[in-house]
């Protein structure tokens, strides 16, 4: 114990510098590393807004990867790619017990059964054998076994393996928190998954990497689950396989144009010839500001990636997998502070040869985080074919409207039982709604809507209502006669 404590306090300390960040200070960037326990100015490069003009080699459009087109045999490259998506989470922030892959989204369709059916309309349609691979956690691995079974007659390869568990340690002393190995009684908030990041060791240590490289297969494409955008992208793939085999891509981060709702997102940056992910976590306070500006850092991290299996089975086996470990201070129901270490599955960007970023369209990106964006994708906003959700024809822009719920919508329970039914929102730019609110059925939102009731008060939207670019506050009651 007395030796992890001491290990443990010299890696903390040493991980509040330990990060490579680009910032400007007047006109100029400054680079800070952390070498051999000190914090040096590495490089100063006098770029003002030419970082992004050094890395247009490494984004590359997706519109220019759209140009090559796909090949007559789409189902060879097919062939040779398995989907992972990582399913560590709990529902808890949306109110739900259990994994989140198993909250209803569409029509009553999981996250999970979307997935499902994704692939397994990818598999009729081109006569292939694309498997999905789960990165369950300890937290979501059993439940996700059970419902698995529902799958048995899809036409679908399903694996599952699980993410580590590490050791909650006392912020104070520096010690684990758990007693035992147990996950139950005093020990139940003792440990965590540890982050994404894990992934290459977990899944390298469970056998499923050589299976699957045994059995032909040469990139994984993983993404969140909640991530509803995350489908699989032919022209991204066929560009992956299309490329020589002594220069062929080993990772490729799908990033998008960053909006005001993004500015937490993780970027890139680039030092010493290679592409690296930068987090939030990562980010000294001083500079978090500048680190959201959507001038400054246009583009962020989807967590779309697209790796070569068998360029994780050399680092691993090399032990050169290179990822900064993120300290996540967190605070337990009973109000003691903790430290969680934890790494990213982007950071290891740079440890894969011919790295590059990929700019894709923002409907690559429709995560479900909240009841607003639960909102979103249950509405006649978008489409769903196969699993996959796409914006609606009938919407004249293309962007995603700006929807805040407020606190009485948060549990998906209490979110449903104030929509009678999901409201049409073709036309909406901006909703806002706080208080004690209903809505009826067949109700019609455009532009700016703004609901507020009162403390003590609400608002029951009637059934049939149109409101648009209207402001509505104080008290409405609507009463059976």
């Amino acid at each position: 114990m007395v030796l992890f404590q001491s290990l443990a306090g010299c890696l903390i300390g040493q991980l509040s510098i330990c990060v490579c960040v680009i910032f400007s200070i007047d006109v100029s960037y400054v680079l800070f590393c952390h070498t051999g326990g000190h914090v040096t100015v590495a490089a100063v490069m006098k770029l003002g807004r030419l970082l992004y003009t050094i890395l247009v080699h490494e984004i590359q459009p997706y519109e220019k990867i759209k140009l090559k087109g796909l090949p007559a045999d789409v189902a060879s490259s097919l062939n040779k790619l398995a989907v992972v998506k990582l399913n560590g989470g709990l529902g808890t922030s949306m109110g739900c017990k259990g994994p989140k892959s198993l909250i209803s989204v569409r029509n009553e369709n999981t996250f999970l059964d979307l997935t499902v059916q994704q692939i397994e309309h990818l598999n009729k349609s081109y006569n292939a054998d694309v498997p999905l691979v789960l990165m369950n956690s300890f937290n979501t691995d059993e439940d996700t076994k059970k419902i698995l079974q529902k799958y048995t007659h899809h036409r679908v390869k399903i694996h599952t393996f699980n993410q580590s568990r590490y050791p909650r340690i006392n912020k104070e002393s520096l010690l684990p928190v758990a007693t035992t190995m147990g996950l139950t009684g005093e020990n139940e908030e003792a440990w965590y998954p540890p982050g994404h990041g894990d992934i290459y060791t977990s899944f390298y240590n469970s056998g499923l990497l050589d299976k699957l490289i045994a059995e032909g297969k040469e990139y994984i494409f993983v993404s969140n689950i909640d991530n509803l955008g995350a489908t699989v992208d032919l022209h991204i793939l066929n560009h992956l396989m299309s490329q020589p085999s002594d220069k062929r891509c080993e990772f490729v981060m799908e990033v998008t144009d960053k909006t005001r709702a993004d500015v937490k997102g993780g970027t890139l940056t680039q030092f010493d010839g290679k592409l690296r992910l930068l987090e939030i976590a990562q980010v000294p306070k001083a500079h978090v500001d500048e680190f959201k500006s959507v001038t400054k850092f246009k583009i962020f991290n989807t967590n779309n990636l697209w790796i070569s299996l068998p360029a994780i089975k050399r680092l691993h086996e090399k032990n050169a997998m290179d990822m900064e470990i993120i300290v996540n201070p967190k605070t337990l129901d009973g109000g003691l502070n903790v430290i969680q270490l934890e790494t990213a599955v982007g950071a290891a960007m740079k440890s894969f040869d011919n790295a590059l970023g990929i700019n894709v369209p923002r409907s690559r990106f429709l995560p479900v985080k909240t009841s607003s964006d639960l909102l979103l994708v249950m509405s006649n906003l978008y489409s769903m074919n196969a699993g996959s959700l796409t914006m609606s024809p009938k919407r004249e822009f293309p962007t995603t409207p700006h929807v805040k719920l407020g606190s009485s919508f948060t549990k998906v329970r209490d979110f449903l039982k104030r929509f009678e039914s999901i409201p049409d929102m073709l036309e909406l730019d901006h909703l806002t709604v706080s208080g004690d609110v209903t809505f009826g059925k067949q109700v019609t939102l455009k532009g700016t809507v703004i609901i507020i009731a009162n403390h003590g008060d609400r608002i029951d939207i009637p059934a049939g209502a149109m409101l648009e670019n209207k402001i509505v506050s104080g008290n409405l009651r609507i009463l059976d006669h």
